[in-house]
């Protein structure tokens, strides 16, 4: 009796939370707000560099975000490097959404993407990385070479937008085929790599040489989702879209895909879709309060959000947890 009271009781609050969640926004509201032009000066001096060095490398490693696999992929690239031969590296695997693997390496090669390698370069050991320099051999060794015919070893450049993991994916080449470390530095944000076509050996069997380069963002980012997409994943930097509205946009894309984690992790009674309540309760469960004091000058102990949290939001996004995984693949959920 007692067990059969406690299922309906569930079922009863499991009912009342998807009938409040049918009441959430279907439709972002992004205002009069517009996706920040970030192209700073190295990155045109980065592109045309890659441009003007395209004819001394062998193939091109694109790396990209695995949660975002079509979203923010730079048009310049394609447009401009298209000429040899093409990798497309899907990095941070951990966080994305894999269930759907098939059918965005599906959407990819109908927009002719044919080579396509999922990785996780931040894990000491990562199988996909194994397979990185077979693949590319065969690649270059499959298509005429050109002028470098007779040179027996390869170079490859490596593009992106930044913050996907270019120089992750350097260093963790680096520690497999050579055993050493680290030869690109790494960050949480975006712009770290700015130094243009820095020559790092990856591999001894064959030789095998990368160009690293600076993330290059497309000039104008037409979509506000595209942007705000590329945000979330540390690709643009906070404060040129808002923290504000970065994290009511994460809320509402965790909502609308109906991933719910955020309410045990944060000990919600319910799904929200008010970010000032949820990012109230975060404030709480990390203990980023303050006292404040009032008009008339009597401290209160009103529980407030800290000029911190924001920061924090930022921090555990740009981290390595996933959020259970998979709330910002973008594969078939959005039309990019």
């Amino acid at each position: 009796m007692i067990a059969s009271d406690t299922f309906k009781t569930t079922n009863m609050r499991l009912h009342q939370i998807l009938r409040n969640a049918a009441n959430f926004r279907t439709v972002f509201d992004f205002g009069d707000r517009e996706v920040a032009h970030w192209f700073p000066r190295h990155m045109a001096k980065g592109l045309k560099q890659m441009k003007a060095s395209v004819k001394n490398v062998d193939c091109i490693l694109e790396i990209h975000d695995a949660r975002i696999p079509f979203s923010g992929r730079n048009p310049l690239f394609q447009d401009s490097l298209d000429v040899r031969p093409h990798l497309l590296v899907l990095n941070k695997m951990d966080l994305a959404d894999l269930s759907a693997k098939h059918m965005i390496l599906k959407q990819l090669e109908r927009h002719g993407v044919k080579k396509v390698l999922f990785t996780d370069c931040l894990r000491q050991r990562d199988d996909n990385v194994k397979k990185l320099v077979p693949m590319v051999t065969e690649l270059i060794e499959s298509q005429p070479r050109f002028h470098r015919e007779e040179n027996t070893n390869f170079c490859l450049m490596v593009i992106g937008v930044p913050n996907v993991g270019k120089s992750s994916l350097i260093n963790a080449l680096r520690r497999t085929n050579l055993k050493k470390g680290r030869g690109s530095k790494v960050g949480g944000e975006p712009g770290i790599t700015k130094a243009v076509l820095t020559r790092i050996q990856v591999c001894e069997r064959p030789i095998i040489h990368l160009l690293d380069t600076p993330g290059v963002l497309p000039p104008k980012i037409q979509s506000l989702e595209t942007g705000m997409k590329l945000a979330l994943c540390g690709t643009i930097l906070d404060h040129l879209v808002g923290e504000d509205i970065m994290a009511d946009y994460l809320l509402f894309s965790l909502n609308r895909l109906e991933k719910y984690s955020y309410v045990e992790r944060y000990d919600l009674s319910e799904p929200s879709d008010d970010i000032q309540q949820v990012l109230k309760r975060i404030a709480v469960k990390l203990g980023k309060t303050q006292r404040v004091k009032a008009i008339t000058g009597v401290t209160s102990p009103s529980q407030c959000l800290t000029t911190q949290q924001q920061p924090m939001i930022s921090s555990e996004r740009s981290g390595r947890e996933s959020w259970d995984g998979s709330c910002w693949t973008d594969h078939y959920h959005t039309t990019d």
